[in-house]
């Protein structure tokens, strides 16, 4: 089942932000820092009462084994841009233990669905490189490439 996130889910998504971390701090040690989360508690707890920012989890047999953020992103009058209006998927994790079982792809479906029955024009998202299951799983879902964001580390040791 997917659902709007709750207060009540806040110790189960911290678990699920713990693993998004170990995964990125994997890829990228010179970026994320050791035992730290995108968001602390408090910091969820406001983000689930932001209308502008939904957060979908997946409930099964009363444990969340997933969760969607969201951010809705307004362009109106942004220089040369078209007006437009996007569903930023700012993270999804689907729990290490049920991957694979089509979690992940319902948490994106209920995005979009959410997107397309609120008019809006795009979702879009960010994947680091190296991150290959991600992209690939994106991939399925049926996004492409918008841009690419580029690096030059200037020290020696990244």
């Amino acid at each position: 089942m997917i659902r709007p996130a709750e207060e009540r889910d806040i110790p189960a998504v911290l678990k699920l932000l713990a693993q998004v971390a170990g995964v990125h701090r994997a890829i990228r040690p010179d970026l994320f820092r050791e035992g730290a989360t995108k968001y602390t508690a408090d910091e969820l707890e406001r983000i689930f009462r932001d209308p502008d920012a939904p957060v979908f989890v997946c409930e099964d047999a009363g444990e969340v084994n997933g969760y969607c953020f969201c951010l809705i992103k307004r362009h109106v009058n942004d220089g040369a841009l078209t007006d437009y209006t996007e569903l930023y998927i700012d993270d999804l994790c689907v729990d290490e233990h049920c991957r694979g079982q089509g979690t992940g792809r319902q948490l994106y479906e209920h995005a979009r669905a959410f997107a397309a029955e609120n008019g809006m024009d795009y979702i879009t998202l960010n994947v680091w490189e190296g991150n290959f299951p991600a992209l690939n799983f994106y991939k399925s879902m049926g996004l492409r490439p918008l841009k690419y964001v580029m690096e030059q580390p200037l020290k020696e040791d990244l």
